[in-house]
């Protein structure tokens, strides 16, 4: 049994409309008491931190009403709440890839002007000095370069809740992975990535959820990425021992507990059984993002967005 249960609260659900969602100031309003309850357990250690480093799930500038990227608003209340009980300095990352560039993503997403609100950093990780450690994976010594703002910092990784291109859960432990570089089998790098950088903390924003479909889903969780990656897992509908990385960061621990007023079976139901789309079917999130834009624009949606031709 896991000695430090997960931490889970519901989230008001907001007003919806069609495929809107509130503006950012409403969400964060609606996440301001779930993360003051979900941080508080966390905060003996992360008052002490001098520098905290946020990493959330912002790989794609994917809309966050699609579930496929960790919601800004949550992040935009994790903030404030650091800030006003800590004395850290804070910052939120991510890592360009070959793909598009991060400052790009951050900027699509809002959390560039989300940030301008606080006295928080964007950061590319992509561009920061490297530092270069060592640590044991199966018994294997795996050498992995990490940035040097989250080897000198206090690291909280927030992920959403979604399955990866390849089957797994995303969550905490690949998020991380993203932002290192290591030259190992894919099932070890997001293992090396969190036992190097060592998070103090994971939240999972299972706010806006992605199974086979965006869904409502109004609940975090809080706990060690580890933990919260066994989570999502479960809810993402997976045994455990189908995900290598996560079972060698679990070894021998046994089942996770969730503590928290929050209906699991609810949202297990609403996440489906979180696959991801063909790659020769347009993607749920895109036609989500094109419905939000119409509905400001007055635009039309394709047909094909709809599911005709």
């Amino acid at each position: 049994m896991s000695a430090t249960p997960v931490r889970a609260t519901a989230v008001d659900a907001a007003d919806r409309r069609g495929s809107w969602i509130p503006d950012v100031d409403a969400r964060m309003a609606a996440l301001e008491s779930p993360v003051r309850d979900l941080l508080e357990p966390a905060l003996e250690t992360l008052a002490d931190a001098d520098r905290i480093t946020l990493v959330p799930d912002a790989h794609y500038p994917f809309h966050p009403s699609s579930g496929m990227v960790t919601d800004p608003a949550v992040i935009g209340a994790i903030v404030a709440r650091l800030e006003g009980r800590t004395d850290a300095e804070i910052a939120v990352a991510g890592a360009s890839d070959d793909r598009i560039a991060f400052d790009r993503t951050a900027e699509y997403l809002g959390y560039a002007s989300l940030l301008e609100r606080f006295d928080a950093d964007l950061v590319d990780l992509a561009d920061d000095r490297r530092v270069d450690d060592i640590c044991e994976v199966d018994g294997s010594p795996t050498a992995v370069s990490v940035p040097t703002r989250l080897a000198e910092s206090t690291a909280v990784v927030v992920p959403s809740l979604r399955p990866s291109e390849d089957g797994p859960v995303a969550g905490a432990m690949r998020t991380l992975a993203g932002t290192v570089d290591c030259d190992a089998d894919p099932a070890r790098v997001p293992v090396a990535a969190t036992r190097t950088v060592d998070p103090a903390l994971a939240v999972l924003d299972a706010t806006t959820v992605y199974g086979d479909a965006p869904a409502a889903g109004d609940t975090l969780f809080a706990g060690s990425p580890v933990d919260i990656d066994a989570t999502a897992t479960a809810l993402l509908g997976r045994s455990l021992e189908t995900d290598a990385a996560l079972e060698t960061a679990r070894g021998d621990d046994g089942p996770v507990s969730v503590e928290g007023d929050v209906d699991f079976d609810r949202l297990r139901e609403r996440v489906s059984d979180g696959e991801l789309p063909p790659p020769d079917e347009t993607h749920p999130a895109v036609s989500t993002a094109y419905r939000v834009y119409a509905a400001v624009s007055g635009d039309a949606v394709p047909p094909q967005l709809e599911g005709g031709r």
